[in-house]
């Protein structure tokens, strides 16, 4: 057979392999995230920020600061519940390629190569609850620095998780300008060092 033939169609398997894979990652994590509003309530404290962040009135600032802090603790709430609910995930199903491409299937041949996102969401749970918390004493405007990494960083782990490191970076500068290398300078140091360990980067 050609050459050009067989090459042809490895890749043709190759695709409909790395799609059904994918899809099937999509839909798992999406039935475990569709029971929380974690992505609304992000949405709204992040635009929240950004419009206290650019309100010259401090007596109207205090005002946005306050009236985010429900919706701050219910998101690190739910994303609490949720990080839990996904540990019961089976394993087979959790393994994550460190390759910056999609490899289907990589964690059953070769788990070093792999990390488990049950225990990523682990870590982003911890670092959103405790930046949410402010148990650092940072000022508001970092405080609202800190919690926006975190939960940019587990929404790259999440398309991470879905396609590929590639695929989550590029998203991430694609949405919010922010390189996977500086998100990972912006969150806390120890979400930064469980997430370095965890994952090898």
């Amino acid at each position: 057979m050609d050459f050009f033939l067989l090459a042809a169609l490895f890749a043709a398997g190759a695709f409909v392999l790395k799609s059904k894979h994918q899809r099937s990652r999509i839909a798992l994590l999406g039935s475990h995230l569709g029971q929380y509003q974690i992505e609304k309530l992000m949405e709204t404290v992040t635009q929240g920020y950004l419009r206290c962040l650019g309100e010259d009135d401090p007596v109207r600032r205090e005002q946005i600061w306050a009236l985010l802090a429900p919706s701050e603790k219910s998101l690190a709430s739910q994303f609490g519940r949720f990080a839990r609910d996904f540990a019961t995930v089976d394993a087979a199903q959790t393994r994550v390629s460190r390759l910056p491409v999609t490899v289907p299937y990589v964690g059953q041949a070769f788990p070093g190569l792999t990390f488990d996102v049950r225990q990523a969401f682990a870590i982003h749970a911890r670092g959103i609850a405790e930046a949410v918390a402010n148990t650092q004493g940072r000022s508001p405007k970092a405080r609202a620095f800190t919690v926006s990494a975190e939960l940019f960083l587990m929404q790259h782990t999440c398309h991470w998780y879905c396609r590929s490191k590639a695929v989550a970076s590029a998203r991430m500068m694609a949405r919010h300008q922010t390189s996977y290398a500086l998100l990972l300078d912006s969150v806390s140091p120890a979400t930064r060092k469980a997430y370095r360990e965890l994952t090898g980067q």
